[in-house]
């Protein structure tokens, strides 16, 4: 009777350490299915991680050329705004050039005639009132009689021979040009000196209108 109970519990320590081996190999496959998922998760999560990174700095490129683009706009949008408000009223100023003309010719006209004596007085106050009020408003003639020849200011409409002037010297302004801040409106038209014609050269300028004559025959 002895002899069986002692087998029974040596039974029973047998299927009690094989399940101990056997919970032992369970829960180290557990373990090592953790470790492996724990792995794959943050292998997951860094790849994750790396495309999230790609898709900010692609979006802080797009934000920052934005940015930039909407920075140019802007600039842009100002200086043409600066430049519209700058010059608003040129094409107003340039239809009214040929009044100020007519006030100027006719200044000239009474000027030299006595019985126009107050009317040219009332005349002249309302051109010099008009003049200054568009003085105020950033227009101003063109110095040209007696200034050397600027392409920019001037049109030459004749070249004049004149002694004891300097050449390309204008003589002789035809009609006032103006600017409006600084950009020429209305160019001045005027005549300009150039050098006297000497004997010699007059001479050789008939022989070759007398020779191109013959070769036209």
């Amino acid at each position: 009777m002895g002899e069986k109970n002692q087998k029974q519990e040596e039974r029973k320590q047998s299927v009690t350490e094989e399940e101990k081996n056997d919970r032992d190999v369970q829960t180290s496959q557990a373990e090592e299915l953790e470790v492996n998922d724990y792995e794959a998760a943050v292998e997951k999560l860094k790849a994750q991680i790396d495309v999230l990174e790609k898709e900010r700095d692609e979006l802080k490129d797009k934000y920052l050329r934005k940015a930039a683009e909407f920075e140019n706009y802007k600039r842009r949008t100002e200086q043409e705004f600066a430049t519209f408000s700058k010059y608003a009223n040129e094409q107003l100023i340039v239809d009214f050039l040929p009044v100020i003309d007519d006030f100027e010719r006719s200044l000239h006209v009474s000027k030299e005639r006595r019985e126009f004596g107050p009317f040219y007085k009332g005349v002249e106050l309302i051109y010099n009132k008009l003049m200054k009020l568009l003085e105020s408003k950033g227009v101003k003639p063109i110095e040209s009689e007696g200034k050397p020849f600027d392409v920019d200011l001037h049109d030459a409409l004749m070249q004049a021979p004149k002694d004891n002037i300097e050449p390309n010297t204008i003589v002789e302004e035809v009609e006032k040009g103006y600017m409006y801040n600084d950009k020429v409106i209305r160019h001045a038209k005027v005549v300009v000196a150039k050098e006297p014609e000497t004997d010699e050269s007059v001479h050789d300028e008939k022989t070759r209108e007398k020779v191109k004559k013959k070769e036209s025959k």
